[in-house]
């Protein structure tokens, strides 16, 4: 038997159904596929970069490895605040998480408890000191983020720009209701209501808050999560259009076209920041000088077509979404 759940809208309801991109979104699931050591057909590029990081950082074995588990299940909601704009940054959804009431923590944690069947060490301290030790929680997301996220911020960011530009003509040519039955297989959209199959938990606008926010998703899988913590508008996270050639390589076929304006060995620097990478890596890969790349990437940076990451002793280099469209109108 299929399981419905119904979410009814009023027109002040449909008013407020809108979209944002959330870095925690992309938290929680990202983390779990690199615990879960299983290789992902999509994203298996990125894991195997990142994996190494996250064992070297001691990240495997910190508040997030007991907070989010690592084959599936309730991940605690207090993680997602809802975002109060478009793109929210992670500094911002950062200092909503340390803003969280102790009394919603600690019922997440209730929640995550009979989930799991208990709570681990640092999770029954969290219990007991919310506001004292989330300051320690949203400093690891912080360190998780520079060393697996950041770096490829840009060709994600890219990715759920277009999926939500997709949906929002989508709207405009056809409507809301057209936009919701087309967003995901176990949604449908009928006489004014939103209808979720195998949902077992119900879903009414008094467990669930005004309004509706969409979250596409690199990481979510295909899948679709929720949140529903009053008062904030119900979260749906699902995974955005294009995921499946997020990782791909987009070569640059007339280099030479850019070296005219960059100089030879700044394109070249971008070319092989393809995927992030350390000064001593660009060296390796280049022939060029480790002091030469070091000074071409501060120049780089100075343009804004390049950001900087630490990953432990390492800073990794990455290409901004400036050099992504750079590089792409070069190769037209």
């Amino acid at each position: 038997m299929v399981v419905l759940a119904e979410l009814v809208f009023s027109t002040s309801d449909l008013a407020q159904v809108r979209f944002a991109v959330s870095p925690m979104w992309e938290v929680a699931p990202s983390f779990r596929l690199l615990r879960s050591g299983t290789t992902h057909p999509v994203h298996r590029t990125w894991a195997d970069q990142v994996r190494p990081r996250l064992v070297a950082s001691g990240l495997d074995r910190g508040w997030l490895c007991e907070l989010i588990p690592p084959t599936g299940g309730y991940v605690p909601d207090f993680l997602n605040p809802a975002p109060t704009g478009p793109d929210p940054t992670l500094a911002a959804e950062r200092d909503a998480i340390r803003a969280a009431p102790a009394d919603r923590v600690r019922l997440d944690l209730d929640h995550l408890a009979r989930h799991q069947g208990t709570l681990g060490p640092r999770l029954r301290t969290l219990h007991n000191d919310p506001q004292g030790l989330l300051v320690k929680v949203t400093e690891e997301i912080e360190t998780y983020w520079e060393l697996a996220l950041a770096p490829y911020w840009a060709r994600i960011r890219a990715v759920l720009d277009a999926d939500i530009l997709y949906r929002a003509r989508l709207a405009a040519e056809h409507g809301t209701g057209h936009l919701l039955n087309d967003l995901h297989t176990s949604l449908s959209w009928d006489n004014n209501a939103l209808r979720m199959a195998h949902r077992k938990q119900p879903l009414t606008r008094t467990t669930a808050g005004t309004g509706l926010l969409l979250i596409p998703s690199a990481f979510t899988g295909p899948g679709l999560r929720t949140r529903t913590t009053p008062p904030d508008p119900p979260q749906l996270a699902y995974q955005a259009r294009g995921v499946g050639s997020l990782w791909q390589a987009r070569p640059v076929t007339r280099a030479d076209t850019l070296s005219a304006v960059l100089g030879r060995s700044r394109t070249l620097l971008l070319t092989e920041l393809e995927t992030p990478a350390s000064t001593t890596q660009l060296a390796h890969r280049t022939g060029l000088s480790p002091a030469g790349v070091s000074q071409y990437l501060t120049a780089l940076r100075n343009a804004g077509l390049v950001s900087a990451h630490r990953a432990g002793r390492s800073v990794l280099y990455a290409r901004t979404t400036a050099a992504e469209t750079l590089l792409q109108a070069a190769s037209a």
